[in-house]
């Protein structure tokens, strides 16, 4: 009688895991997604509502968006999932944070068209402004959030897509080596595309950006683009040493194999 093949082939050993294990790995990642969605959030309520001078040197200040200072670390975020859990499960993430966005300007579209207590004017049926021509705090925060969701809409689906693909990119031609080049060559050029898309998206569809029209039009936006990502830059070299250390230290607490330590 002929022999079963598949008895005949020696077992797999595949060593369990343990449900603690389990537990902490699930824990981590909702917090480094808890992080990551918290921060997408927030930076499209804040978004450009205000403008603030993060470095000053002589004549220079590099001016961002209050929106954009928590914005890094939604990469360092995506970074360490897609290390520590994979490109799919990172990507998984970056398309919850579309339909995050997606669901805080629906929010923000219905609480414009239900009916509230301000005051209107009889005459037109518009909303009164206030003494500076502004209109009240929840619509005016309304007419920068649309803007800004729009540009980040664009520019977050292109450069988080773009810091998951380097990141691998980036692993896979160093064979898992040198950690600190996919962390940062991804987040840099990343941090490119998006700054660009959002100054760019920002001001031709919504007209928010404090543009002053009594100067040229370009070397404004150049600027903008330019203080928004120097920022980012700084704050991507700067995550450097935190990256490493969490990936250190959650490899050997969630028992997850790092490459870049075991060569």
């Amino acid at each position: 009688m002929t022999a079963n093949v598949k008895d005949a082939l020696p077992e797999a050993v595949v060593t369990p895991i343990p449900d603690y294990i389990r537990e902490r790995r699930a824990v981590v990642f909702l917090i480094l997604a808890g992080l990551f969605l918290g921060t997408l959030g927030m930076l499209n309520i804040l978004g450009i509502s205000r403008f603030v001078n993060v470095f000053t040197w002589n004549d220079f200040a590099v001016t961002v968006a209050v929106g954009a200072l928590p914005y890094p670390l939604t990469f360092l975020c995506t970074d360490l999932i897609s290390e520590l859990y994979g490109r799919q499960r990172a990507n998984q993430v970056v398309w919850v944070g579309l339909l995050l966005n997606m669901w805080v300007v629906f929010i923000v579209w219905l609480g414009g068209v239900l009916p509230g207590f301000e005051a209107v004017d009889p005459a037109t049926g518009e909303l009164v402004r206030d003494a500076a021509g502004r209109l009240p705090v929840f619509f005016e925060i309304r007419n920068l959030t649309f803007g800004a969701v729009t540009a980040s809409m664009v520019a977050y689906l292109t450069a988080q897509f773009v810091d998951v693909q380097l990141f691998h990119f980036w692993k896979e031609l160093t064979q898992g080596k040198y950690l600190w080049l996919r962390n940062n060559g991804s987040t840099l050029v990343s941090q490119l595309v998006d700054t660009s898309a959002v100054v760019l998206i920002t001001h031709f569809f919504a007209g928010v950006l404090p543009i002053d029209p009594a100067q040229e039009l370009w070397p404004q936006l150049f600027l903008f683009i330019a203080y928004g990502y120097s920022f980012k830059l700084v704050a991507a070299l700067l995550d450097t040493g935190p990256f490493y250390l969490s990936v250190y230290w959650l490899s050997n607490y969630l028992q997850i194999e790092s490459a870049v330590f075991e060569k």
